[in-house]
């Protein structure tokens, strides 16, 4: 039987190169948009190839929207095998969505972690089912202070953007701490220095093709050393130590305290 997979942000990048990958291999893939209509071009492009593509459309800056996205989710499969929370952004100045989360950690972190918890039934459903988070190497320079999530004390760009990553690694760490037990996992992985759109955008660097970025999201989402690995994180297909404030159990467990507490109204 077809592996069900989602993808988040899979209309171009390494997103669009992972649900590609994803079809080719046989799974059906739910590729995420933005919006509908981005969505609805990205399978058309994706089924020209062949494959099972399923359009799935919302702004993760908008809690009500991956409320939406979930239900659609929902509406298409109760079971889920494989998450890929791969969209992100990094943003020039900080702005504060409607919701009161600064703009980086609303799409990077809290959107991710509503849908999971959304889609918690889904992946409950499926034996060995995966939660794969595409957190970034920058990581390393975020020291994160769960009393302030919207960085209201100190914001740059890059530093939004390390913090939002290093919060990514948390959120797998504590993730796998609860779902150890279950035989399903989560893992997390820096897909390279690639050539996107938010490289481009944000660091002026161009970088390796997306073929190669979309490599360590696909060995996660399919290899039988992703269904081992718990909590872990990964480079070039292959199990890395994170920055030592990625391994705080301690911070893990405060920022998910603290994300509950936020998203509550939408949970």
């Amino acid at each position: 039987m077809a592996r069900t997979i989602m993808v988040t942000g899979a209309t171009d990048g390494i997103g669009f190169e992972t649900a590609r990958v994803l079809l080719a291999n046989g799974a059906r893939v739910l590729v995420h948009g933005r919006t509908a209509a981005k969505a609805g071009a990205a399978v058309k492009r994706l089924a020209v190839a062949g494959g099972d593509p399923w359009p799935v459309s919302g702004d993760l800056s908008r809690m009500r929207e991956v409320i939406g996205l979930a239900a659609q989710v929902r509406e298409k499969t109760d079971t889920l095998d494989v998450l890929v929370n791969n969209a992100g952004v990094y943003t020039a100045r900080r702005e504060l969505t409607d919701d009161g989360f600064e703009l980086t950690m609303a799409v990077n972190h809290f959107a991710h972690f509503l849908l999971t918890r959304l889609l918690e039934p889904a992946l409950a459903a499926t034996a060995g089912s995966r939660v794969v988070n595409v957190s970034s190497m920058t990581h390393q320079s975020g020291s994160l202070d769960p009393a302030d999530l919207t960085f209201a004390s100190a914001w740059s760009p890059y530093g939004a953007y390390s913090n939002s990553k290093l919060a990514n690694l948390l959120f797998t760490r504590e993730l796998a701490r609860r779902v150890a037990d279950s035989g399903r996992v989560t893992n997390a992985l820096h897909p390279g220095v690639i050539g996107t759109k938010l490289l481009r955008a944000g660091f002026a660097l161009g970088g390796a093709p997306v073929t190669e970025g979309a490599k360590t999201s696909v060995y996660l989402a399919t290899s039988e050393a992703g269904g081992r690995a718990n909590g872990k994180y990964f480079v070039d297909c292959r199990e890395t130590p994170p920055a030592r404030q990625a391994r705080d159990d301690a911070l893990a467990a405060r920022l998910w305290a603290e994300s509950e507490r936020l998203l509550a109204p939408f949970l």
